[in-house]
């Protein structure tokens, strides 16, 4: 279910001030933002895995991945690659500055589902982001769900952002996290190889566990047939989509995924929804 629309036009940004901004990696940063308007800050609602749409006056508008803890009245995170022109130039704002925001927009996480059973988080490249929100949300509300295994891949060890991050969710109850590089430095203190082989380390319950997954499509497809190999039914995999989103709303349909839109029908599907068309190369 979405989070209720706030905005009488969907079309038209709110004023957010940036609170809080931390360098998590020289190319990835986190900013912490309020709504300008208190009201707006007060009603504002999201689910895991929504995003928003985050413009730059002046300069563009991209969607972001929502990063914090839906229940965080006071603000809300967005985590930011450093990608291209848009990016770049967002890079360059401080607290006290001011963006844009549409939004939330898209269909979250399963987790009204994911309750009581354990739970899978692969992730892969910078694909962290849009499943920061559901650790969060379970590590905020422990008791509610079984087993957290946390596994992200990344190409070069120096890649790796949320170190903090990791290390403190490592300390949670029942919460597993594995790291692995493709290429690891001399100082990288985990696995070297990549997110499937983390897979193989794992005892999974193919009865009573989901696997929440974003990442490069390759990663993801490698990952899924595992997991169905091992006998984890198909519907109890979800998957956060990538395409380019540009208004949010299905109008523009420049990330139309067969017959749906990434941005209103996803970017959270279920494997089934989505298995026919990952495996057509460069679709």
């Amino acid at each position: 279910m979405k989070a209720n629309r706030l905005q009488s036009d969907a079309y038209l940004p709110w004023v957010a001030d940036i609170i809080d901004r931390v360098q998590e990696s020289p190319t990835v940063f986190t900013w912490r933002l309020r709504f300008t308007e208190p009201d707006m800050q007060q009603r504002y609602r999201f689910e895991p895995g929504q995003f928003n749409m985050v413009y730059l006056f002046g300069v563009g508008e991209i969607p972001i991945s929502i990063v914090s803890d839906p229940d965080d009245a006071d603000c809300y995170a967005h985590t930011i690659a450093v990608v291209g022109r848009i990016t770049q130039a967002m890079a360059r704002l401080r607290p006290g500055d001011q963006v844009g925001i549409r939004g939330p927009f898209g269909q979250g996480w399963p987790m009204a589902q994911a309750q009581g059973q354990d739970v899978v988080v692969i992730t892969g490249g910078l694909g962290c982001a849009p499943v920061t929100s559901v650790i969060q949300y379970i590590l905020q509300r422990r008791d509610r769900f079984g087993a957290l295994s946390i596994l992200q891949g990344v190409k070069r060890s120096s890649e790796l952002v949320y170190r903090a991050r990791y290390s403190a969710w490592a300390a949670a109850p029942d919460t597993h996290v594995l790291l692995a590089a493709d290429q690891a430095g001399p100082q990288w203190p985990w696995y070297t190889g990549t997110v499937v082989d983390l897979l193989k380390q794992i005892e999974i319950n193919t009865e009573h566990t989901l696997v929440m997954a974003c990442g490069p499509e390759a990663m993801l497809q490698a990952a899924m047939d595992h997991l169905i190999d091992l006998g984890l039914p198909a519907n109890r995999l979800f998957l956060s989509m990538e395409r380019n989103m540009q208004c949010g709303v299905g109008h523009c349909g420049h990330c139309q995924l067969g017959g749906q839109f990434v941005c209103k029908d996803g970017p959270v599907f279920a494997y089934p929804q989505v298995q026919e068309l990952m495996a057509i190369s460069g679709y």
